[in-house]
């Protein structure tokens, strides 16, 4: 069956909020190559059959929240574990480090449970608390704030002034997505949090898959700069390499199959 031309484009409107969801009408109109009234259609049409949802001057597509956290715990598990063993090789003399939130460092909590060495960990994710529990050698501080449920972490007000009082000199971090402007989290509430233990450590590391790549999700929460470094099960393709290169990042490389891991400076590889 042949699709109409409006079918397409409104498939085309709706690839493209995949790529970015929160684009504007203007945005739209140009990558199309038609006017704004039109996209103002088609939008309007895509909000009344509950693909996407209007925003001020846009729109963002109606699935950009990611599933909640006991479904992606289901996803990528073998990446995901060997890229939580990659992750544990990076803590180095670090006595204190911040643990966000998702299903990646949910991973990296359990392969922490076997460390032999004296940590504390500050996290707003109480499974990662949870996991840690089972180690006498970690000292858990669970930040406070609102807790949500699905996402089995807290925010807020609360939270953020918790972790500005504290300082540890390493993060690890997940990501909704990443992309050649940095990383991005699905959830405004999160992402603050996440943005705030960025700036109280002195590196962080985002653990994310080969999923994440060449996405963008709802907020940055930083850009590619020299304290943010990449942890993950394979090689990006070029612009991403460039820019986490450009930003003087590094990238954390492990084998899923053979557990072997290297980190190597992205202009290397």
């Amino acid at each position: 069956m042949a699709f109409s031309k409006k079918t397409r484009r409104q498939d085309q409107i709706l690839a493209a909020l995949d790529r970015n969801p929160a684009m504007r009408v203007s945005e739209l109109a140009t990558t199309l190559n038609v006017s704004s009234e039109t996209i103002r259609r088609d939008l309007t049409h895509l909000d009344n059959a509950g693909r996407i949802s209007r925003t001020y001057g846009g729109a963002v597509r109606g699935h950009v929240s990611e599933p909640h956290l006991a479904e992606r715990l289901n996803q990528f598990t073998e990446p995901r574990q060997a890229i939580a063993r990659a992750a544990m090789t990076l803590i180095g003399d670090a006595e204190t480090i911040f643990i966000g939130g998702g299903a990646t460092t949910l991973h990296f909590a359990r392969a922490l449970r076997s460390t032999t060495r004296r940590l504390t960990v500050l996290t707003p994710a109480f499974r990662v608390a949870a996991e840690l529990s089972e180690n006498p050698q970690i000292q858990i501080m669970c930040l406070p704030g609102i807790f949500d449920g699905k996402e089995g972490l807290v925010t807020g007000p609360e939270t953020l002034t918790a972790i500005r009082r504290y300082h540890a000199p390493i993060a690890f971090m997940g990501a909704s997505a990443i992309d050649v402007g940095g990383v991005s989290e699905a959830m405004l509430g999160p992402a603050e949090v996440y943005r705030a233990m960025i700036e109280s450590a002195q590196t962080t590391y985002i653990l994310a898959d080969q999923s994440k790549f060449d996405r963008r999700s709802l907020k940055y929460i930083t850009g590619w700069t020299e304290d943010i470094h990449l942890v993950t099960d394979a090689t990006p393709d070029t612009d991403l390499r460039d820019a986490i290169d450009a930003g003087g990042a590094e990238i954390t490389l492990s084998d899923a199959s053979t557990h072997h891991t290297t980190t190597e400076a992205v202009q290397q590889l």
